[in-house]
């Protein structure tokens, strides 16, 4: 072998090599694989899968695919890797539990939760998404730039319009040399609102945008438990959240408990989950558990796992929260590539290089559209002077002998372009129409207005501005979709209450225990008699039981039928829509089995010099100092001792002077002073407030003062206001008086309540279904009146809560004769005045 010719070798630093080649190898990878680019939120796999489906014609409006036609379609041309790493994206870009809204409409098998692989990409079919037609929108009209694909004989995207906030929207999770990426998912609608927010107001800060985007969005919703993650996400670019799955605990009739799982932390495996679940039972690391299985089909998620008798079903869940991934840390990381540089983002700068983006899009559409305009303008002046001179024109063409003479005769004598002149020879005659020659006048009219609007677009920021709010609401009147994700207070979290609003709000508990936060302004007031707004979801066997209204920043006190208490911050509580169903109480609520919440009192500080008024339905009453409530556990506090065969039935806030009176199911009431029931201390029992016939029961108590009326509404819907006075005041233990006449026609007392002419009335019934009025349009009737229909029930219906709302003047608006009745139907029935000698009910106080 010949000597090596030594002038072609070089001697290199074998370390600076490796440090160089290991370099351009990370940059590689970072820049061209790994890592998003924030203006539209896609790595180039992702971009060159879109762009090709786009470029294959394989639009929402087309049939379905074969997914190898377009992986290989994406390898020939612009991604030269392997084809598994290509189907595999795209297989995610079509996951509903992958993606918040899906870049791809896949057929067939696509995988599922339970990590089953998809099927082989020659068994299935996709193409694009309709969102996704949003990404690629106007990428002909020269709003992007282009680059050479590996080979050089193709163009692709450098970077897609987006003409949504994709890299918020679908998020990112990316692994490069050095550095990752994990953005999570967010809410269409409140991504967007946030853009548009930041382009009124280029100073907003991240706490101004949080107001429009609380926190992640995940595709398999479950619940964000604390939001000081949040905030440090979106403040600094990274931090870490807690996502909980939903549970909900079911009993069945034989008295056995189950925890339903039917919603799980984004990217966590079902099937692995229920091994985690299986094995730490085999191990008796979690006792408690008969039975596991997976009843999920394509209506949804329901994971059953069934309690024993003797188990506590919430200590068990709380366990499971803590060894399983039925609760997990997702670790947000904002980086993305800025101008081809990794950088770490906050929320606005997310935002604002999102907001630039489309400021370019547009400004380049309208270019493009200017220059198009000008140049179909340019030839319509040209078709136009031909038409001024038609008949020299057609003499000049017809005495020309090729085509360039009479082109160039154009030219010269009319002192017309290339391109004109081209396209008077090229013209139709039928285009000397008259008809046709209005046309032209009339395009090139629409034309130069045109090419005025663009010219101003184009020297107007705050035009282009404009065109990319209303653009951007576009898409999320087309696409927009409610929340998924709860976002609820951290376990033993301190919360920033400065950063939280101070509004009034509605907060609902149903009679299964679904608790959930409403704004105060949800519901208009109706006329009496009105049927009433769908107040909340409810499933058939579900009622609402409690609903009050609330400041967002009060203490809110769960008093349970058992006499323990719980509390609250009422924005802890989340808030939801008006027809949701809301969350499990259980899930904020250490509650136990066979306990439900029979009264919730807001508070807004526990002063020595406030009480607590108990009663319970038998007719106990306690009387304690609220302060000595001020430190509650988690797993909550006795409040009263409670016998065996009683039940809490509820609990008043007073200031230990107050004058209470006690309603029960069968009409009869007790009216005497607080001071009656003398102070004892948490652990006490009570004493006797008024004595009850047989199947009598407590159903109301409240504080009375001079001006108030008692509200009396019946299970029928009936009801009347009857003045205060009317009600002597007594010594406790009494029998009491007669309150209302109950008939077969009005039913049994549900309600009484001390109500003011400034109130509002919400009823609710067994249905979920909800009125609201103003309490001065309630007739008022003594006590032995029937009362008047208040809320028309449908067969079957019952009042099941009613609830006083102190509203200030114009805070509502009123509703005009939408609910209300017919002058024939308002029927006030009322036993004749003439009464005399009624009937007082033995109010001698026998012994407690």
């Amino acid at each position: 072998m010949a000597d090596q010719d030594e002038s072609n070798v070089t001697e290199i630093n074998i370390g600076q090599e490796m440090r160089t080649s290991f370099l351009d190898y990370a940059m590689s990878v970072i820049v061209s694989r790994a890592l998003p680019d924030v203006r539209d939120g896609m790595k180039p796999v992702h971009r060159r899968i879109l762009f090709a489906m786009n470029e294959l014609g394989m639009t929402p409006d087309k049939p379905y695919r074969k997914s190898a036609r377009i992986v290989g379609d994406v390898i020939g041309k612009y991604h030269p890797h392997g084809d598994s790493a290509v189907y595999e994206t795209m297989v995610r870009m079509a996951q509903d539990f992958s993606y918040r809204n899906m870049l791809v409409d896949g057929h067939g098998n696509f995988g599922s939760v339970d990590g089953d692989a998809a099927a082989a990409m020659r068994y299935t079919e996709a193409k694009m998404s309709k969102i996704s037609l949003e990404m690629v929108r106007d990428i002909n009209k020269d709003t992007i730039d282009y680059q050479d694909n590996y080979d050089g004989n193709e163009q692709e995207p450098i970077v897609l319009p987006s003409r949504f906030p994709n890299l918020l929207v679908n998020g990112a999770a990316g692994i490069a040399v050095g550095m990752a990426t994990n953005i999570p998912p967010h809410q269409l609608g409140e991504v967007i609102d946030g853009v548009l927010a930041l382009s009124r107001d280029p100073e907003m800060t991240v706490p101004d945008l949080m107001e429009y985007i609380p926190g992640p969005d995940f595709p398999t919703a479950a619940s964000i438990v604390g939001r000081s993650g949040i905030r440090r996400a979106y403040q600094t670019g990274r931090g870490s959240i807690t996502i909980r799955a939903n549970a909900y605990i079911e009993e069945y009739a034989s008295g056995k408990e189950a925890i339903i799982v039917d919603q799980l932390p984004y990217q966590v495996n079902k099937a692995r989950l229920i091994e985690k679940i299986a094995e730490l039972v085999r191990d008796k690391k979690i006792e408690g558990i008969t039975d596991l299985r997976d009843e999920s089909d394509r209506n949804g998620m329901r994971v059953v796992i069934e309690v024993k008798k003797d188990a506590n079903a919430n200590v068990l869940l709380n366990n499971l929260y803590k060894q399983t991934a039925l609760q997990t840390s997702y670790g947000i990381n904002m980086l993305a590539l800025v101008d081809g540089r990794p950088q770490v983002l906050n929320l606005k700068q997310c935002l604002s290089h999102y907001l630039e983006h489309q400021k370019v899009v547009i400004k380049r559409r309208t270019a493009f559209e200017l220059k198009k305009a000008e140049a179909r303008a340019h030839i319509l002046e040209g078709l136009r002077v031909a038409l001024d001179h038609l008949d020299a024109v057609i003499d000049l063409i017809r005495n020309s002998q090729t085509t360039d003479i009479a082109r160039n005769g154009l030219m010269e004598q009319y002192s017309l372009t290339h391109e004109q002149a081209q396209a008077i020879l090229e013209m139709r005659l039928q285009r000397l129409t008259g008809l046709e020659r209005d046309k032209i006048e009339q395009e090139y009219s629409d034309l130069m207005d045109r090419i005025r609007e663009l010219r101003e677009i184009l020297a107007s920021e705050e035009r282009v501005l404009e065109i990319i709010r209303e653009e951007l609401n576009e898409v999320k009147d087309k696409y927009n979709d409610e929340r998924r994700t709860l976002i609820t207070a951290g376990e033993n979290q301190i919360e920033d209450e400065d950063l939280i609003p101070r509004q009034n709000v509605v907060i609902t508990i149903s009679h299964h225990g679904y608790l959930k936060r409403m704004p105060i302004d949800t519901y208009r007031s109706q006329r009496r008699g009105g049927r009433g707004v769908q107040g909340m979801g409810t499933n058939d066997d579900d009622f609402v039981e409690h609903l009050f209204t609330t400041s967002s920043h009060q203490t809110i006190l769960f008093f349970t039928n058992k006499g323990k208490v719980y509390r609250l911050k009422a924005y802890e509580i989340p808030e939801l829509q008006r027809t949701a169903k809301g969350i499990p109480v259980i899930n904020l609520l250490q509650v136990e089995k066979n306990e439900y919440i029979s009264t919730v009192i807001p508070v807004e500080a526990f002063s020595d010099d406030a009480y607590l008024f108990f009663l319970t339905k038998q007719g106990i009453a306690k009387r304690t100092k609220l302060s000595a409530y001020s430190n509650i556990r988690k797993g909550g506090l006795f409040a009263i001792n409670i016998k065996e065969d009683d039940e809490l039935y509820g609990v008043r806030l007073t200031h230990g002077d107050e004058h209470i009176i006690v309603g029960t199911k069968n009409g009869t009431a007790i009216h005497f002073n607080e001071e009656d029931v003398r102070f004892m201390g948490r652990s006490a029992t009570g004493v006797k407030a008024i004595s009850l016939t047989a199947g009598d029961e407590v159903v109301g108590m409240d504080m009375t003062s001079e001006g108030k009326e008692v509200l009396i509404v019946t299970d029928k819907g009936f009801g009347k206001r009857t003045p205060i006075s009317d009600f002597k005041v007594q010594h406790r233990g009494g029998k009491g008086i007669k309150a209302c006449n109950l008939t077969e026609r009005n039913g049994s007392i549900v309600s009484m309540r001390c109500i003011s002419d400034d109130h509002d009335i919400m009823i609710m019934t067994v249905h979920g279904v909800l009125i609201r009025m103003e309490a001065r349009e309630i007739s008022r009737l003594g006590r032995y009146a029937q009362g008047v229909t208040l809320i028309r029930l449908s067969e079957g219906e019952v009042v099941s809560t009613v609830a006083p709302v102190e509203t200030p003047e114009n805070e509502l608006e009123m509703e005009e004769s939408s609910g209300e009745l017919p002058e024939n139907e308002r029927e006030e029935i009322e036993t004749p005045s003439e009464v005399e000698n009624e009937e007082e009910l033995d109010d001698t106080p026998p012994e407690d």
